[in-house]
């Protein structure tokens, strides 16, 4: 009998998303906060790591750590 809990979709979308503020905070040596704040700011999170996990889960996390820091000055300096 398995007793280990299974985790949601949602709660693994979740954890996808908060694992990628913390990549690209870390990347960019500053406090996860900020980039939450960043990315919140723009609307990353809701508008393009939520649509599309489906193809980013699938990269490495060389490559979405990378696209996300990329994506995320580009839309600043759009807003």
């Amino acid at each position: 009998m398995n007793t280990l809990a299974q985790l949601t979709d949602q709660e693994i979308l979740m954890g996808f998303v908060a694992s990628c503020i913390e990549d690209v905070a870390e990347r960019l040596g500053v406090d996860y906060a900020v980039i939450y704040d960043r990315m919140a700011a723009v609307g990353l999170i809701e508008n393009y790591i939520i649509p599309h996990y489906n193809v980013l889960h699938t990269e490495s996390r060389e490559n979405v750590t990378s696209g996300l820091i990329e994506t995320l000055n580009r839309w600043e300096e759009a807003k």
